[in-house]
């Protein structure tokens, strides 16, 4: 049989050995990169670690575990670490396991760009290493993060995801960190490769535990790549955070606080063009917050309530900044000041607080905010505040009527030992105020009353001197000398008018200026003046 009498092959048959050769062939190159990866990681993690520190300022990292996997460009970290070099211990940041590959969805819109996953991240800092932060020359995105990460990986990042992540924070108390913990986040369209034309193209969420009670949320869309920084606008909401979890930080300005609950939800903006936080619900339950007065750090408190007064004066009426509270409710509570300097010491407050603030803005436009609280003055007298705010133009601009209804005396004998050197063993203390500011001028007037005041009991005051039970007798003697009939009560009614001392103060810092002055500094001195001038006539 020659040639041309053979028969040819198949075309299915030779395509069939075509395409196993070629697979054969794939798998083996397949399998040649698999191997080789393991055999490029040790001098691949050596290169990217010295790469990744060059870069880095005042920070270095450890990258004890790295593979690469050539089939898919996925690079795997294990067990990274980041440090701060003035404080190493603990390191800020471990993450068990880093996971960096191309964005393959992206392949079909042109872009090679990457996504990044954080397995169970755990952020740590602490008191010192934030000092130390603040402190530097060098700011926080000019330490080459970015470089660092570049080095990790050349591809640009589109796309990451947090799962299970957890900061935590210690402030003084290493036995009470301030923790986030079941934190997931994630972030799309970083690039900007879709919706370019949007103010915010990238959407991103987060939710988290807050002190293992509470529970946080943010949603919310971002520009990653907008200049000078980033911009972002978003909703959020937290509900059921112990308030006294913060006991450290409020520490440091002399706050003691216990218990509480707060929850609180709105939106925030921030981009270069503006700053706006709008909280529409806050609300705080079972707090007490006490104020320890103490002339030793008498000084730096001083020094940072002009800062905070400094700032929010800054802020009144600035255009590109927004604040506003549609609604603040603070329920169930008592706010409380202790003189720790005085002779002897002694506390004032207000038990069963219900304190309800409305319509609180920066902004003159947004019209004024109306605050009502009511409670018991030291725990037994009825106590109704009411106060009108208006952002400032032109220094502090506020109404402010307080009315404190028979409160018994005995509750306040150790204020009445440290400012009139006498104590009480019946009676009722009334106070009544009405206030206004504008234009950094002060009017109104402050107006206290005793009621049914005994100063002196033989049975109470037996174990006191001979000079002591006189004075005191002679301060009961001229509080019935003053009795109002058919009331029975000593009153005397100071007006106020004048200029404020620091105009420039902020309208917090003036409400707080007013009731000091017409309270604490104004029940004794007049009662005393009432009683001098009955004593002339």
């Amino acid at each position: 049989m020659n040639d041309s009498q053979k028969k040819p092959r198949p075309t299915g048959i030779l395509h069939s050995r075509v395409l196993r050769w070629v697979g054969g062939t794939l798998l083996v190159l397949l399998l040649l990169l698999f191997i080789a990866s393991f055999f490029l990681d040790e001098p691949l993690r050596k290169m990217t670690e010295q790469k990744a520190n060059k870069a880095l300022k005042g920070y270095s990292v450890r990258i004890p575990k790295l593979h690469l996997q050539l089939i898919g460009l996925t690079l795997t970290l294990k067990e990274l670490s980041i440090i701060q070099e003035a404080h190493p211990d603990p390191p800020v940041a471990v993450v068990p396991l880093v996971k960096l590959s191309v964005h393959w969805r992206e392949i079909f819109s042109g872009k090679l760009v990457a996504e990044m996953l954080l397995d169970r991240p755990r952020l740590h800092v602490n008191l010192q290493q934030l000092r130390t932060e603040a402190k530097s020359e060098v700011k926080l995105k000019e330490r080459g993060w970015q470089e660092a990460l570049i080095a990790v990986y050349p591809l640009k990042i589109n796309r990451i995801e947090i799962n299970s992540g957890a900061i935590t924070y210690i402030d003084q108390d290493p036995a009470r960190p301030l923790v986030l913990s079941a934190l997931n986040f994630t972030a799309n369209n970083i690039r900007n490769i879709h919706l370019p034309d949007k103010v915010y193209p990238s959407e991103f969420h987060l939710d988290t535990a807050i002190f293992g009670s509470g529970h946080g949320r943010i949603d919310g869309r971002a520009n990653f790549l907008g200049e000078p920084h980033l911009g972002a606008k978003a909703t959020f909401a937290v509900e059921k955070i112990p308030v006294d979890y913060f006991k450290p930080m409020l520490a440091r300005s002399n706050l003691v606080i216990k218990n509480g609950l707060l929850t609180v939800s709105g939106n925030t903006e921030y981009a270069p063009t503006i700053k706006k936080a709008h909280v529409e619900n806050l609300e705080i339950r079972g707090v007490e917050v006490e104020y320890i007065y103490s002339s030793g750090t008498a000084a730096a408190q001083k020094k940072d309530v002009a800062k905070a007064g400094k700032a929010a004066k800054k802020a009144s009426n600035k255009p590109d900044i927004l604040l506003r509270i549609d609604k603040l409710r603070v329920l169930e509570s008592t706010f409380g000041m202790k003189n720790a300097d005085s002779d002897p010491n002694y506390r004032a407050f207000i038990s069963d607080t219900n304190l309800t603030l409305t319509n609180l803005s920066n902004q003159f436009v947004e019209g004024p905010a109306e605050a009502h609280l009511q409670g018991k003055f030291m725990g037994n007298g009825p106590t109704d505040a009411r106060a009108t705010f208006r952002a400032e133009k032109s220094g502090p601009d506020l109404d402010l009527a307080v009315k404190i209804n028979d409160t018994q005396l005995t509750s306040m004998n150790n204020l009445l030992r440290a400012y009139g050197k006498f104590d009480v063993t019946a009676g009722l203390f009334s106070f009544v105020s009405e206030l206004h500011v504008k234009n950094s001028q002060v009017s109104g007037y402050i107006k206290p009353f005793f009621k049914d005041m005994k100063v002196y009991d033989t049975r109470q005051d037996k174990e006191k001197s001979l000079f002591k039970k006189m004075y005191e007798m002679l301060v009961g003697g001229v509080s019935q000398l003053l009795q109002n009939q058919p009331r029975d009560e000593v009153a005397t009614k100071t007006d106020i008018s004048g200029k404020l001392d620091k105009p420039q103060i902020s309208t917090w810092q003036t409400v707080v200026a007013l009731v000091r002055n017409a309270f604490f500094k104004a029940i004794l001195p007049s009662f005393e003046r009432e009683a001098g001038k009955t004593g002339k006539e």
